[in-house]
């Protein structure tokens, strides 16, 4: 009887485990096809070397510059050195090395992007999902709320929040993920709208499907892929949002980011006296972790919708 029952069991497990082999060989070969597209993209090949040339040495940095590079105390240069070879980019107004600053102000500059971007379009793609799935009040009063994020100024909101809320990187990711959304909200609502129209929808709640089971198994894997090229778009604004708070002083005195470098810069009245290395490192690194990111995204939304078009 043992026998029998191990034997049931093995037969019952063997068409899960191919399931399972057959599902992974599709996303194996999505990834592949997709990577195979993505790379006839020349701006997108440019916009992934720039991101890797920042992420690299961010992740890195630990090993590459120290845990105390923002050290004001132990600073191991003069005040407001110029370029040398000792120290590329010159030092600041405490005489910390400035190369070591940039690449440490990778890791929170990247990291609060990268964060506020996944609240922001996580809420959008919540809202966005619900409200094309729900018709109704509840679709009317959610998106006339969302209108009037759209209409308000991002970055006076942000703005607000950061200064009623404690200074922190935390706070900064609230601020920012809780004012860019609207706009992932109504892009994620268009399609939701476009899915719910399609004959296999009608069968799954023909056959007895739930709100939850068509959200989850029907709409939202056809809505992943606007989310995610938009995922890329946000990190951008997510990134020159968080550099602009932390130039009005905003975030967390205490942690280095380049927005807090310009923001020293500033205050060490680097533009009146010419300390042109002071500012030129972080504004240049804002600016093209910026545009690196939205080449990615143009080009991971072209893969992907190809009825957008080929921009090589």
């Amino acid at each position: 009887m043992t026998t029998e029952n191990g034997t049931a069991k093995g037969r019952a497990a063997a068409p899960t485990a191919r399931a399972g082999s057959l599902a992974w060989r599709r996303r194996r070969d999505s990834a592949a096809r997709f990577w195979r597209q993505y790379r006839t993209h020349r701006a997108g090949l440019f916009g992934l070397a720039a991101l890797l040339l920042f992420a690299v040495p961010a992740l890195a940095a630990p090993l590459l510059v120290g845990s105390d590079v923002g050290n004001v105390t132990d600073a191991p240069g003069r005040p407001l050195e110029d370029p040398s070879a000792r120290f590329p980019f010159g030092t600041d107004r405490f005489g910390r090395n400035l190369l070591g600053l940039v690449i440490w102000g990778a890791r929170v500059s990247l990291l609060v992007g990268l964060l506020a971007a996944v609240l922001s379009v996580a809420i959008g793609t919540l809202i966005g999902v619900t409200t094309g799935h729900f018709k109704g009040w509840y679709a009317t009063v959610v998106m006339r709320i969302t209108d009037w994020f759209l209409v308000m100024p991002t970055l006076v909101l942000a703005i607000a929040l950061a200064t009623v809320m404690p200074r922190s990187l935390f706070t900064i990711v609230v601020a920012i993920g809780v004012t860019t959304w609207p706009t992932t909200a109504r892009l994620v609502r268009a399609q939701t709208l476009a899915v719910e129209t399609r004959p296999y929808i009608e069968r799954a709640r023909a056959l007895g499907g739930g709100h939850g089971h068509i959200m989850s198994r029907h709409v939202l894997p056809n809505v992943m892929p606007l989310v995610l090229a938009q995922t890329t778009l946000i990190i951008s604004t997510a990134i020159l949002a968080e550099a602009t708070l932390a130039f009005l002083g905003l975030s967390d005195p205490t942690v280095v980011s380049w927005g807090a470098l310009l923001q020293d810069a500033r205050e060490a009245g680097a533009v009146s006296s010419g300390h042109w290395w002071y500012l030129v490192p972080p504004g240049v690194a804002i600016a093209l972790v910026a545009l690196a990111f939205t080449l990615c995204g143009r080009a991971v939304e072209q893969v992907l919708n190809p009825r957008l078009g080929v921009s090589r």
